[in-house]
């Protein structure tokens, strides 16, 4: 569950008199039954004070509590001259520039955990270095990291990196200059799953945030 806690404060001694719930991004509200005089306003209002601060003590705020994030191959771009990646906002099914660089890295990432781009940098002058063009084919800089111990799969270890400068053919996409280089595991829905039998099973799965990435005040 992606949302903090709901809280409903009608106990038997307190239910005729008022029922608080609480719950993300809405104050307190309150239904008075009986007679609304000083002395039940004034009784009320101590009641609300004692509840939301139970709710406060009783529920840990999202952003502390253990949070979740999703384990996946991760797909990142840098287009011809550029230093930087910048990640893909379609799938490999996209045509790809002579000279650009592509990357995949096995990351983690939550709404608190962005996903790291790979390590090496996008650099195509140095990757394809020595690998000669001619006009019927294409170069890309293809970079694939396997991520961190602190996020692989139970049982499995991350690979060393691969770096390297596949010459393809003009109308490659994305999806064919990975395929040269690695075998290539997806779903049905295009998800890309596994490169080179990492992982060996699973499929972009929720896993609690890894304790090397949980922030700490």
């Amino acid at each position: 569950d992606k949302h903090p806690p709901r809280f409903a404060g009608c106990g038997p001694h307190v239910f005729e008199i008022l029922c608080i719930s609480y719950s993300r991004g809405t104050a307190p509200c309150e239904t008075l039954s009986q007679s609304r005089g000083p002395t039940a306003m004034k009784f009320k209002a101590i009641l609300i004070s004692l509840l939301i601060l139970a709710t406060s003590v009783l529920f840990i705020p999202q952003s502390q509590a253990a949070s979740k994030g999703w384990r996946y191959w991760g797909y990142f771009q840098a287009a011809p001259g550029a230093t930087k990646w910048t990640a893909a906002m379609t799938g490999p099914t996209v045509d790809i520039a002579d000279g650009a660089v592509e990357g995949w890295s096995f990351v983690f990432s939550s709404d608190d955990v962005p996903s790291l781009s790979p390590k090496v940098k996008p650099d195509f002058a140095k990757i394809c270095k020595g690998v000669k063009s001619d006009k019927d084919t294409k170069r890309i800089g293809l970079v694939i990291e396997y991520g961190s111990k602190a996020w692989a799969p139970k049982g499995e270890s991350p690979r060393k990196t691969m770096t390297t400068c596949v010459r393809t053919a003009k109308t490659s996409q994305g999806i064919d200059v990975l395929g040269q280089v690695t075998k290539i595991r997806a779903a049905s829905s295009g998800l890309i799953c596994g490169l080179g039998g990492y992982p060996a099973k699973e499929c972009g799965v929720e896993i609690p945030t890894p304790k090397a990435l949980v922030k700490t005040k």
